[in-house]
């Protein structure tokens, strides 16, 4: 039987009696992430540097408990939720920024600092971080890599796995070491690569290095505003099919514009059908060229009206409604789940609609937010989770959303992970041998199942049309669990 008086107390030693948290009452907070997922951990606790990770997974690992490493608890698929109990590692306390090497655009940071924090502070050098989710005001950086998050901005400049050149990491036996560099080429395998998007089923991320970007000299935001939502999704392939790549394209349907218009006043009409936000930066003369061509474009699929900001506030405004949008719908339903899907770009108008006909035959409101210029999708299923039966329902269309994704040749999941809402669809996307070799990985990075149990692989229990047993007996027993 597990100790676990033992285990708080060893802990204790470690990081401190005020950073150990083992009462009902305060592990209440650390029970959820942004999913509909619950699980109360066993302990938390809160270390302030890696040698502090690394005797904690040293504690865990010699009393067999399995360990979650946290951030701000702000994941959409359930990836920070202790499923089996156990310790939880929230790095929230380790926000330093440790170095900035502004001739190589370079800095050192801790997993706990937060998205936004970073660009606050290297903007004192003409540079910023480019991923920036929508919880980017509060969303840490180590999570980001453990999901290999993306943002509105990934258009043109890619996802988190772009932007991380290197890695600390506390491996299982609590061994420190890096990984990768602090450049963009360096021999060997791509560990770094393996480690972003884990979710931290393989290491622990202690420290990360990352590139950063000259701010722009220009930047436009453009709000095309559209009576139907086909003529906007059509609109994105237009502007993609005219060559033009922007650094973001955006769109939100009538349900978000609804929810979130009259929480920020964000300037987007009432009774609009949906709404493209669409910026474009670089060089003054190329962001002209650029925003006179989206606009020609957008000018040929039925806009209503083409809303053109330039200073920083009237920006900063039209984007406070994008970023605000989940929240918002908080005026509309007490709960949703986000679905994030990705589908080409080409079959958007189709997908929506089919999501569309799905809301009507349910009943069930969904508001669509889209990544529109690379395809990802983010319909949020409004539902109250007091109602019997309610959570079900949302969940089975999830599901029937994410099967039409992977249908029309999309993926499972754009940004926010596999975690422990997605594992039961990944049947849909890889075979057996795709899921044994990366259920390989496991044993390869001597884990013992010990890091966040449960995620990612589906456990059999919800996996009755695709059997999975060949791929687990030849990868070993646990590699799924």
């Amino acid at each position: 039987m597990v100790d676990f008086r033992a285990i708080i107390e060893e802990l204790q030693a470690i990081v401190g009696s005020d950073y150990v948290l083992h009462k009902p009452e305060d592990l209440i907070v650390f029970e959820y992430d942004g999913s509909v997922d619950r699980a109360l951990p066993t302990v938390v606790a809160l270390p302030d540097s890696a040698e502090e990770v690394s005797r904690c997974v040293k504690v865990a690992a010699g009393h067999e408990i399995p360990v979650v490493a946290r951030g701000a608890g702000t994941g959409l698929s359930g990836g920070a939720v202790a499923e089996h109990g156990g310790l939880v590692l929230a790095l929230t306390r380790m926000t330093r920024i440790l170095e900035v090497d502004v001739e190589n655009r370079v800095a050192i940071i801790e997993p706990g600092v937060i998205n936004l924090h970073l660009t606050e502070h290297v903007s004192q050098y003409g540079l910023y971080y480019a991923p920036d989710p929508s919880s980017q005001r509060a969303c840490t950086i180590g999570g980001n890599v453990a999901e290999n998050s993306g943002g509105p901005h990934c258009l043109a400049y890619g996802v988190t796995t772009n932007h991380v050149l290197g890695l600390e990491v506390v491996y299982a036996d609590g061994s420190i070491e890096w990984v990768g560099g602090l450049g963009r080429n360096y021999p060997g395998f791509d560990l770094r690569g393996i480690l972003i998007g884990s979710e931290g089923t393989l290491a622990m991320v202690t420290k990360i290095a990352v590139r950063l970007l000259r701010q722009p000299e220009s930047v436009k935001t453009l709000l095309a505003i559209f009576q139907e939502l086909d003529d906007a999704s059509a609109a994105v392939s237009g502007i993609i099919g005219a060559g033009i790549v922007p650094a973001a394209i955006e769109m939100m349907d009538d349900t978000c514009i609804r929810a979130v218009e009259p929480a920020v006043n964000a300037g987007y009409p009432a009774g609009a059908g949906a709404v493209l936000l669409v910026e474009v930066d670089g060089l003054a003369e190329s962001v002209e060229e650029e925003v006179a061509a989206i606009e020609e474009v957008c000018s040929s699929y039925n806009p209503l009206e083409i809303r053109t900001a330039t200073d920083p506030v009237a920006r900063e405004r039209l984007w406070s409604g994008r970023k605000g949008v989940l929240g918002a719908l908080g005026r509309l339903a007490p709960n949703y789940i986000l679905v994030d899907g990705t589908v080409p770009r080409t079959r958007l108008v189709e997908v929506l609609s089919r999501i569309s006909d799905i809301s009507d035959r349910t009943g069930y409101p969904i508001a669509n937010l889209l990544h529109a210029g690379d395809g990802n999708l983010h319909p949020s299923i409004l539902f109250d989770e007091r109602k019997p039966g309610d959570t079900e329902n949302a969940l089975d269309i999830a599901g029937e959303i994410l099967e039409m994704c992977v249908e029309v040749g999309g993926v499972l999941s754009g940004e926010h992970g596999i975690g422990l809402e997605k594992q039961e669809h990944m049947p849909l996307m890889f075979t057996d041998a795709d899921m044994q070799a990366m259920a390989e990985l496991r044993p390869s990075f001597a884990t013992n199942n010990m890091f966040n149990p449960g995620k990612i692989f589906p456990t059999g229990a919800s996996c009755s049309d695709v059997s999975q047993a060949a791929a687990i007996q030849r990868a070993g027993p646990g590699a799924y669990i």
